[in-house]
């Protein structure tokens, strides 16, 4: 029997009804901009490898993400997307691959590319097929009604990292890079990251907008630097650098800053903020 992966955070993080989560992403890009949920350009996209989302509740970070979705739709569709989450529970193994079945969200079921993800699980000694790390995370979960709304379907690889360290990052991001171009993917990366937790606004933007000047060079090893010198609380740098290896690998050449908002300009409190920010890698 293939296994389901059920929602964990519908009705807490966004909204279970579908009309509703439907209105809550298509006001999430109103408030980014745009008019309503972007239509994917027909057309393979060829620009677009890597993207960091935040993954607060929506009415924190939606618009965030938003503007990071709006620049994929634009460029195109894909085969699979590949997205990794930091492990909040530490349940599982550190680094644990969902590797068949599907994921079931309020807009539907997302097939798994057991393909892709069985390969890079037998490539990287490091990763272990394994749905139990997956099982309560929503870093992961809450992305995914944002390519479903302007996809519809699509081939998911999802990654769950608990172990967030620098080796493991870049090991990884080179395996998914080489599993992608064995199997003639076209594949985007996707880290999901929220930034500075319960800092001053101040204080978050100025020490967020540094790491992200490291993220936007694709140099993991400079943003990790920086994240310890300015002791920034970046929920997920694991995945992030995996994703500016992997899009380096594939022939990204620059990351670029889309969005960086904090939470403080949703709740009004500028004393103790979470920051958000949309990142895209392009060739």
């Amino acid at each position: 029997m293939a296994m389901l992966r059920r929602p964990a955070v519908a009705g807490s993080f966004y909204p279970s009804d579908p009309k509703r989560l439907l209105e809550e992403i298509s006001n999430s890009f109103a408030r980014a901009g745009f008019p309503g949920i972007p239509k994917p350009a027909d057309k393979p996209a060829d620009r677009v490898v890597g993207l960091l989302s935040p993954h607060a509740g929506y009415p924190y970070s939606g618009w965030v993400a938003a503007s990071g979705y709006k620049r994929l739709a634009d460029d195109g569709s894909f085969d699979s997307v590949v997205i990794l989450g930091p492990n909040h529970w530490g349940i599982g193994h550190p680094v644990a691959v969902y590797s068949s079945g599907s994921w079931l969200t309020p807009l539907g079921v997302i097939d798994v590319d057991e393909e892709l993800a069985k390969a890079i699980a037998a490539e990287s000694n490091l990763v272990a097929e394994d749905g139990l790390a997956h099982s309560r995370e929503h870093s992961i979960e809450v992305q995914l009604p944002f390519l479903q709304a302007i996809y519809g379907e699509f081939s998911l690889v999802p990654i769950s990292m608990f172990d967030q360290s620098l080796d493991t990052a870049v090991s990884l991001g080179e395996v998914i890079a080489d599993c992608v171009r064995e199997l003639g993917r076209s594949t985007v990366v996707i880290a999901s990251s929220d930034m500075s937790h319960y800092v001053t606004d101040d204080a978050a933007r100025e020490n967020d907008l540094y790491v992200l000047r490291a993220a936007e060079e694709l140099d993991p090893e400079e943003m990790y630097r920086r994240i310890e010198e300015r002791g920034v609380s970046m929920c997920g740098p694991g995945p992030a650098a995996v994703m500016m290896t992997a899009a380096r690998e594939l022939g990204g050449s620059r990351g670029r800053l889309l969005s960086y908002h904090t939470s403080g300009e949703v709740t009004g409190d500028y004393i103790s903020v979470v920051g958000y920010a949309s990142l895209v890698v392009e060739r």
